[in-house]
């Protein structure tokens, strides 16, 4: 997809300030006891479809209202979206809340099923 110059600008300033994590490290902490939180930042009918496996959904949208009933704001959390730019954004959104421990996935959903690493349904 191609993004305007705008937005691209915008992701790449949020870059600035959010680590990313990669989709095969996002897999060995799935394997961990201890995984942080991941959050699914898509839309709902994107979440529904598919998603990985104990993933939380708040949408890009809303998370910034809701994410203190997922997470207190020194807990690890990794946000992921459809491609790496959403929860790019909201990654960056929450660490100006205040939330420490926050991380975006890189690649996004995209990434994940290009491994073929597990997904589940709704």
């Amino acid at each position: 997809m191609q993004h305007s110059p705008e937005f691209t600008a915008l992701c790449a300033d949020a870059k600035n300030r959010v680590t990313e994590i990669s989709p095969e490290t996002v897999c060995a902490l799935l394997k961990e006891d201890n995984c942080p939180t991941l959050i699914d930042v898509r839309e709902t009918a994107e979440f529904t479809a598919g998603h990985l496996p104990d993933a939380k959904h708040l949408s890009r949208g809303i998370i910034e209202i809701h994410i203190h009933r997922l997470i207190q704001k020194d807990e690890p959390v990794i946000l992921y979206c459809g491609g790496g730019n959403r929860s790019l954004l909201a990654a960056d959104n929450l660490k100006k809340m205040g939330y420490t421990q926050v991380q975006s996935m890189s690649e996004g959903f995209r990434g994940w099923v290009e491994r073929r690493f597990e997904t589940v349904s709704e």
